[in-house]
């Protein structure tokens, strides 16, 4: 299948609070319940077709997957630059991934293409409950500090996994056709690298 636009999301936390199981979820509807640590950065793939106002749009979304862990931070921030959405997770179980939180949206604004990326905050494995140490009005709270769209996920039985993917996308098709006189197109598919605010532009590239 042919695409319209070549979307880059990424995936942002700490170590262990299911950013991989997360993305073969989506991708391959499938759980992975050993634990597998992210090495530097790697993706997931996925065709769909993003329908808005009555138009539709072939999508092909590329979702990139960062390791948590300290020592790998200069490599993942690379990428920041290159993401149009950003899935923000922390482990509902872990209350340093929740406060960890905080930390991760400072680099976002430092490293990604504006001071107001999309961002969708989801509290991760809801289906651990008798485990759950943040609670659901502690993390609405929060998302609504931070004006994010909050919901709470699960990568081992799929709950909220693509409504998740869903919101972000609406959010970053919205900012590329509310400033498609500012799109530089050369061909009938785009890749958007960069999304624009006061200080960006989109940037179109042929596929041909």
């Amino acid at each position: 299948m042919e695409y319209d636009y070549l979307i880059k999301f990424l995936t942002l936390g700490n170590s262990g609070v299911g950013k991989t199981s997360f993305l073969h979820q989506y991708t391959d509807g499938k759980f992975l319940s050993k634990f597998i640590s992210t090495v530097g950065i790697d993706f997931k793939e996925k065709r769909l077709v993003f329908k808005n106002n009555g138009r539709s749009h072939r999508i092909h979304l590329q979702i990139w997957d960062t390791a948590g862990q300290e020592r790998f931070r200069s490599l993942t921030t690379s990428f920041y630059r290159d993401a149009m959405g950003f899935i923000l997770l922390f482990d509902l179980t872990n209350e340093e991934s929740f406060l960890d939180v905080t930390n991760w949206l400072f680099q976002l604004k430092a490293h990604a293409y504006s001071e107001n990326p999309d961002i969708i905050l989801c509290g991760n494995k809801v289906d651990l409950d008798d485990k759950r140490v943040i609670t659901e009005e502690n993390a609405k709270e929060l998302a609504t500090f931070y004006k994010l769209p909050y919901l709470e996920t699960s990568a081992a039985t799929g709950q909220n996994i693509n409504r998740a993917i869903d919101t972000l996308l609406e959010l970053v098709m919205t900012r590329i056709e509310t400033d498609t006189d500012r799109t530089l197109s050369l061909g009938n598919r785009k890749e958007i690298h960069h999304l624009p605010d006061d200080r960006n532009d989109i940037f179109s590239r042929c596929q041909c």
